[in-house]
């Protein structure tokens, strides 16, 4: 457990830091298969788990892939190529301002990792709570400063880099408004590769609140990362994990996710504050079981 004195982070109407409840992420991500309806759906079922934001992926396609992998064959269902599926995955505006009524009717605050500068502007019209740089964003030195430029807070994920890398990063962003995600880029990631003991270090050395992202299966791990000291627990929630899609093997389906808020929470509860007590509720115990008072 965190004894950090790191400074809280505001998202919206959360306190996202040491001392406030933990911040439960669903990442929606691209695991709305292109159809509105499912993300509603999504939406729906994250805010009956307890969750308390969801999390979009924006991409500008043929910016952030190069023209010889978007002509790749891959049989999918927008058709024949690479190019077909990325594109048919991708919300535009008419999408967005939907998920944006249909989030604020529900009650529930939402963002996007965006992958390039143009997707940054485009979700910036909804003016976001904060931004998420993608761990396959954080050596991207110039969107990581077009996203400080937007003067919201940003979370930012740490998979498959090097502690040096993450120093520039957290170098090119300042550590204002920051909230650092430890994260292990593999769906899924093998539990013997997630190294949860990585969260308090990193809190340690950039004095910032640091949360987890998670891509395992299951939900132990990930309530385990709240109980090492996480603030922010990021898990990818699907309707059913046997959906076509690269991304729903590595997700929780929505009793696992709300389990995985309910298990959390009951930790917040259970952790008390370290001082030891005689409880009332023991007296009568003890005066039943105690050969001696």
């Amino acid at each position: 457990m965190s004894s950090s004195s790191a400074k809280a982070v505001r998202i919206g109407n959360h306190m996202v830091g040491p001392g406030n409840p933990c911040f439960v992420i669903a990442e929606i991500g691209i695991n709305h298969n292109g159809d509105i309806d499912i993300t509603k759906r999504l939406i729906d079922t994250a805010v009956a788990c307890g969750c308390d934001a969801v999390k979009f992926q924006k991409r500008t396609v043929d910016i952030v892939y190069m023209p010889e992998e978007l002509a790749r064959p891959r049989e999918n269902p927008f058709g024949p190529t690479n190019g077909d599926l990325k594109r048919g995955l991708e919300f535009g505006e008419k999408q967005y301002k939907e998920i944006d009524r249909y989030a604020k009717e529900k009650g529930i605050q939402w963002f996007a990792s965006c992958w390039d500068e143009a997707s940054v502007d485009f979700i910036e019209q909804f003016n976001p709570p904060c931004y998420k740089i993608a761990s396959a964003s954080l050596t991207d030195d110039a969107l990581l400063r077009h996203h400080r430029a937007k003067g919201k807070p940003i979370i930012l994920s740490t998979g498959m880099s090097t502690i040096e890398q993450i120093d520039h990063a957290v170098d090119v962003l300042g550590k204002n408004d920051l909230i650092i995600l430890h994260a292990t880029s593999t769906y899924p990631a093998k539990v013997e590769e997630l190294n949860l003991l990585v969260i308090p270090e990193l809190e340690k050395r950039y004095g910032v609140p640091v949360g987890y992202s998670g891509h395992e299966v299951g939900l132990m791990t990930s309530v385990a990362a709240a109980v090492i000291g996480a603030c922010v627990v990021e898990r990818h929630i699907t309707l059913d994990r046997s959906m076509w899609g690269s991304d729903h093997a590595a997700s929780m389906e929505p009793q696992g996710m709300e389990r995985l808020v309910r298990n959390i929470h009951g930790w917040e509860t259970a952790r008390g504050d370290g001082k030891k007590r005689v409880y009332d509720s023991e007296i009568p115990v003890m005066q039943k079981l105690r050969r001696k008072q």
